[in-house]
């Protein structure tokens, strides 16, 4: 059956509507807020990103504001927690963070960081956010309202499990959700493709001549238009309501070249060659991206670790080559780390010591079997992945309230081999107490 389909830009003119709860700030108290006070740094030269620990409400003011960053950032990419109201610890049994804000409290938190890291985007720029459903409803129309819903381009399944033997009385939760906005209508877009499956070769059931399989599809398209594609070629029209999808001109020259398939009835349908295939466009159901679910599969440690294949999609798709890209609750890094080797520049910022730690040694050192890891740590230091040829250096910026913490839980890992905080250690080493970024203390604002 022939729906209607409306485009995003439509839906736009139609006008919105916004979710109301209390103590929901205006965009100008959120923008005006307290911006992050001196920041102790390590910023080698050639760093293919920076990291900033601490809160990262006031970090993206001073990013927007005292850093020059507005419109800078090409891609984001948000993990946020999920309003489980739970804590995660990490394989080592080390407490990684807490996930206690619930309801309007959690919308607020979500909604303030989303209005910073619209004005961060460039106008090319894309956000991703990954929530489950609990919250991804709400955190829909609070999208809308910060983007646009003409800018709203799509909600992605993930199948995040193999399923599961469900006891409750409902359905078996295998899936969790990323929404996908662009801050304008001329966004970064490379298309991703999957190769066809066997149903979808069937398709390809003709053969010609030369003996080339294709399939053949119609040469009109849905929509009436007044130009050359809504008249005469070789002296018919196209179907009512519809138009030829190429110019008359160029319908010659396929038919020239023998790419149109004739049928007896005289119908003309053009030939879509397998040689020629580039692959099928990916949809928004994800399957092939679940989290970590056998011994062999490489991992940091950290609770709620995301498929470094899953961020490896979105970073080609909506980022180039010397992009910026920014994760604002970094995590284990997994962001970081895929747009680094994929050549990219990022942004990380994290307020938990543990996903601090982690980041620097995934950076560093690389990750483990997730099978390495036995009696809280990893067993086998070979079993690491080393970056001996391709050394890679970060920047690093701690928000000065939290350098003790940090240092005495570097203190504590180290030496205990190979537990990598070792290597936040060295770090942590090169930034003096009294050695302050001056940059983004402009404002004068607190930590």
């Amino acid at each position: 059956m022939a729906t209607g389909i409306t485009s995003f830009g439509e839906l736009g003119k139609l006008g919105g509507f916004e979710l109301t709860y209390p103590n929901k700030a205006t965009r100008e108290e959120i923008l005006s807020g307290n911006r992050a006070g001196a920041l102790i740094g390590y910023c080698p030269k050639g760093s293919e990103g920076d990291l900033f620990c601490g809160d990262n409400l006031p970090i993206l003011r001073s990013l927007l504001f005292d850093r020059g960053m507005r419109g800078k950032v090409d891609l984001v990419y948000i993990d946020p927690p999920f309003a489980t109201g739970s804590r995660f610890e990490s394989r080592k049994q080390s407490h990684a963070y807490s996930d206690n804000l619930r309801g309007a409290e959690f919308l607020e938190f979500l909604r303030s960081r989303l209005i910073l890291l619209h004005e961060l985007l460039s106008d090319s720029g894309s956000l991703y956010l990954h929530l489950d459903s609990r919250m991804i409803c709400e955190a829909k129309i609070i999208l809308d309202e910060v983007f646009g819903v003409e800018n709203f381009r799509a909600l992605i399944t993930r199948k995040k499990s193999n399923p599961k033997n469900y006891t409750s009385k409902s359905y078996g939760n295998i899936a969790d959700y990323i929404l996908f906005y662009s801050k304008t209508d001329s966004y970064i877009w490379n298309r991703q493709t999957t190769e066809p499956t066997e149903e979808h070769l069937k398709e390809y059931r003709y053969i010609d001549d030369k003996g080339r399989h294709h399939m053949r599809v119609p040469l009109h398209a849905p929509g009436v238009r007044n130009g050359e594609t809504g008249g005469e070629w070789k002296g018919m029209l196209p179907p009512p309501g519809k138009h030829w999808q190429y110019k008359p001109s160029t319908l010659d020259q396929l038919d020239a070249d023998g790419h149109i398939h004739w049928s007896s009835s005289g119908n003309p349908r053009k030939k879509v060659y397998l040689d020629e295939h580039e692959g099928v466009s990916v949809q928004d159901i994800w399957m092939d991206f679940k989290d970590a679910h056998n011994q062999n599969i490489k991992i940091t440690g950290y609770p709620t670790e995301k498929n470094p294949e899953l961020l490896e999609r979105i970073v080609k798709a909506s980022s180039n080559e010397g992009s910026l890209v920014m994760d604002c609750f970094a995590g284990s890094g997994t962001t970081l780390d895929v747009a680094g080797k994929l050549g990219r520049r990022w942004i990380g910022v994290d307020e938990s010591c543990e996903a601090i730690a982690t980041i620097c040694q995934r950076i560093t050192k690389g990750t483990a079997k997730m099978g390495s890891f036995r009696d809280s740590e990893p067993t086998n230091e070979e079993e690491m992945l080393l970056f001996k040829e391709e050394p890679r250096v970060f920047g690093l910026s701690i928000v000065g309230s939290m350098l003790e913490p940090l240092k005495q839980q570097a203190q504590q890992a180290d030496g205990h081999q190979p537990d990598a905080r070792c290597e936040l250690s060295r770090l942590l080493c090169l930034l003096p107490d009294c050695e302050f970024e001056a940059a983004l203390s402009a404002s004068g604002g607190s930590s």
